[in-house]
C-alpha cells in the first residue's frame, strides 16, 4: 500500500507534518518502537510507529531519523499522548532527511494503525504470488541440494519471465540463472556495478534504474546480514557495506512495477544474502590460514616452520593440485578522507576488496573466489597467492598476479564506490619458490603499495618491476625488499648451477668484470666463445634479461653486490 492510502481513513487519525513529496512511497509492514537504535529490528519499507519515550532532549531526534533512513524506512508515526504535540526538532530532521512524518492523534491506539496496514499489505500478497516466494525460500533453505542462488535467478525466469544476475561490487558474475542465458559483457557488468556504487553512495533509493546501450536495468542491493562481527555500528556505515554487498541486476525497469513484483525482488535479495553470509563463513578458513602463516613472516620464524604451515595451507587454495612450488604477495591499504572513530575500519574494508579484485572479472561462480586467502595486518590486507606448477617454467607458468591488470577491470566501479573520500592502493611482489623468500616478498609487496601511494588517483597499484635497481640505492628502502630484488634475480641460476653446476653466477661476474667483451671474458674464463655465448644466453633466458641492455647489466652488478 501507498502512505498517501494512510491519510484517506480517517479512522487512523493521522495528521502530515512533512513529506509530502514522498506519499508514493511503499508500505510493506509496521512496526512499533522506543528504541534508541531499532534498526536490527528493521528490514525496509516499514512504517515505524513510536511513542517518543527514547527522546531526551532535542539532539536525540536526528541520530534516531538517520538510523531509520539508512534502514529505508517508509515513514514515521510519532504519538501526541506522551508530549502533547510532536517535537519541532523530530520534525525538522525528518525534513532534512526527506523521511515522511505523521502525527498519530492521542486517541488513537498504535494497534488500530497496526491492524490496517497488516490487513492491507497482507491482502495484496495472497495467491499465487504467496507460493512463487515460499518456493524460493525452500530452494534457498533446503541446504546443498537447494543450488544456490542460480536456482533462485531461474525462479525469476521462469515465474516472472525476468531476465537476473547476481553481481559483485567490481562487476563480477556471482550467480546467472540458465533461463535468463549469459550475463552481459564483463564491461557492462562493471558499469552496473559503477551506477550501483555511485547510487548508494549517494544516498538514493533503491531500486536504481540504469540505462545502458538501450537496455533498462534495476539494480537491487544484497544486504548480508551476518557479516560484521562487530555489530550494527560498521554495518551502518555505507562507505564499508557499499564495498563489500552484492546487487542483483535485472532487465527491467522496476519504475512502474506493482509493489507486488517490488515486494518479490527484495524478498529474493534477502535469500540471497543468505548465501553470501554462508560463502563469508566458508572463508574463515583460508583467512586463518593466511593470518598465521603472515604472523610467523612477520615474526621472524624458522623458515622450516612456514613452509610446514604453507604444505597445509596449499590444498585449502588449490584443490586436488598438492602444494605450490610458487607464492606471490599482494598486500592492499584503503584510506578514507575522515579518520574519525566514525570511519570504517581500513583493514576490514581491504581485506573484503582484496579477496574481491583478486578473482578474475570475467571468472564466474564460488570457485575462484574460494582460492584467496587474504589476512589483516594493521590497517592493510596481505594476501598469500598460490602459483601452480607450469613445466618448464621457473616462475609458476606466467600465471601470476600483474599489477595493473589486477585493478584494470574493477577501477571504474571501485573509484565509484570510494567517491571522492576513499583510495585503494595495491603492490605486488614477484613470484617467490621457498618459504625462505616470503619475508622479503612481504617488504617487496609493501614497498610496491608504497609507490602506488605516490600516484595521483583512487585506485592505484604497483609492481615488483617498477622497484628498479636506482630505487633499491634509496637509503629508505628497507634491507629485506633489496634481498628480495637479489634473490628473485640470482636464485634462478643458483639453482640451475646447484643441479647442473653450470657455474653461470661466475660467469655472469666475469662478464660484467670484462664490460661485456666476448674475447676478454672468453679468455679469463678458458672458454671458447661459442660456449660462453651458450651460457650467457641460459642466464638470459632463466632470468628474462638481456645483458646487451645498460640497465639489465645495472641490476645484475647491483644483485651480486648485495648478494
Amino acid at each position: 500500500m501507498r502512505l498517501r492510502a494512510l491519510l484517506d481513513t480517517d479512522a487512523l487519525g493521522l495528521r502530515l507534518l512533512g513529506g509530502e513529496a514522498e506519499l508514493d512511497r511503499a508500505v510493506r509492514g509496521v512496526m512499533t518502537t522506543d528504541l534508541r537504535d531499532p534498526s536490527r529490528y528493521l528490514s525496509g519499507g516499514e512504517l515505524v510507529l513510536t511513542g517518543l519515550a527514547w527522546r531526551r532532549d532535542a539532539a536525540d531526534s536526528e541520530p534516531f531519523v538517520r538510523i531509520l533512513v539508512q534502514a529505508g524506512v517508509a515513514a514515521l508515526a510519532a504519538g501526541e499522548a506522551e508530549l502533547g504535540e510532536v517535537p519541532e526538532d523530530l520534525v525538522v530532521a525528518c525534513a532534512r532527511h526527506r523521511l515522511p512524518l505523521f502525527a498519530v492523534h492521542e486517541s488513537v491506539a498504535f494497534a488500530t494503525i497496526t491492524e490496517h496496514v497488516v490487513r492491507q499489505v497482507s491482502g495484496e500478497r495472497a495467491g499465487d504470488l504467496a507460493a512463487v516466494v515460499d518456493r524460493h525460500r525452500r530452494m534457498m533453505t533446503s541446504g546443498p541440494a537447494g543450488g544456490g542462488p542460480d536456482v533462485v535467478l531461474d525462479l525469476l525466469g521462469t515465474d516472472l519471465d525476468l531476465r537476473a544476475w547476481v553481481l559483485s561490487p567490481a562487476g563480477r558474475t556471482v550467480a546467472a540463472s540458465k533461463v535468463a542465458g549469459p550475463a552481459p559483457a564483463p564491461e557492462v557488468c562493471a558499469k552496473l556495478a559503477a551506477e550501483h556504487l555511485a547510487a548508494t553512495r549517494a544516498g538514493r533509493r533503491a531500486p536504481h534504474r540504469v540505462t545502458l546501450a538501450g537496455t533498462v536495468y534495476s539494480l537491487f542491493p544484497v544486504r548480508g546480514g551476518g557479516r560484521d562481527p562487530q555489530g550494527a555500528r560498521a554495518a551502518r556505515d555505507v562507505r564499508e557495506t557499499v564495498l563489500s554487498d552484492w546487487l542483483l541486476a535485472v532487465e527491467a525497469d522496476a519504475g512502474d512495477w506493482a509493489e507486488e513484483r517490488l515486494d518479490l525482488l527484495y524478498g529474493v535479495t534477502q535469500l540471497i544474502a543468505v548465501e553470501r553470509d554462508r560463502r563469508d563463513a566458508a572463508r574463515t578458513v583460508r583467512r586463518r590460514l593466511a593470518q598465521e602463516v603472515l604472523e610467523l613472516v612477520q615474526s621472524g620464524a624458522a623458515p622450516a616452520e612456514i613452509a610446514a604451515r604453507l604444505r597445509v595451507a596449499a590444498p585449502v587454495l588449490l584443490p586436488g593440485l598438492g602444494a605450490a612450488p610458487h607464492w606471490q604477495v599482494v598486500v592492499a591499504s584503503v584510506e578514507w578522507a575522515d579518520r574519525e572513530d566514525g570511519a570504517p575500519d581500513p583493514g576490514r574494508t581491504a581485506q573484503t576488496l582484496l579477496e574481491e579484485v583478486l578473482v578474475d572479472p570475467r571468472a564466474t561462480g564460488p570457485e575462484h573466489s574460494d582460492r584467496i586467502a587474504v589476512a589483516q595486518a594493521g590497517g592493510e590486507a596481505v594476501a598469500l597467492v598460490p602459483l601452480p606448477a607450469v613445466a618448464g617454467e621457473p616462475d609458476g607458468g606466467g600465471a601470476g598476479v600483474v599489477a595493473e591488470a589486477l585493478l584494470e577491470a574493477v577501477r571504474e566501479p571501485l573509484s565509484a564506490g570510494l567517491d571522492g573520500d576513499g583510495r585503494i592502493t595495491v603492490g605486488v611482489s614477484a613470484a617467490v619458490h621457498s618459504a625462505e623468500g616470503l619475508r622479503g616478498a612481504l617488504e617487496e609487496a609493501r614497498h610496491a603499495r608504497r609507490v602506488a601511494a605516490a600516484r595521483p588517483g583512487r585506485v592505484c597499484a604497483a609492481g615488483h618491476q617498477e622497484l628498479a635497481s636506482h630505487v633499491l640505492l634509496l637509503p629508505f628502502v628497507p634491507d629485506d625488499v633489496r634481498r628480495a630484488f637479489t634473490a628473485r634475480l640470482l636464485d634462478p641460476l643458483r639453482e640451475y648451477d646447484r643441479r647442473h653446476r653450470a657455474e653461470l653466477i661466475p660467469t655472469l661476474e666475469a662478464f660484467l668484470d670484462c664490460d661485456g667483451s666476448w674475447t676478454r671474458c672468453a679468455a679469463r674464463l678458458h672458454l671458447h666463445v661459442n660456449t660462453l655465448r651458450y651460457r650467457v644466453g641460459r642466464i638470459e633466458q632463466l632470468t628474462g634479461r638481456d645483458l646487451a641492455k645498460l640497465e639489465d647489466k645495472l641490476d645484475f652488478f647491483l644483485a651480486l653486490r648485495m648478494s
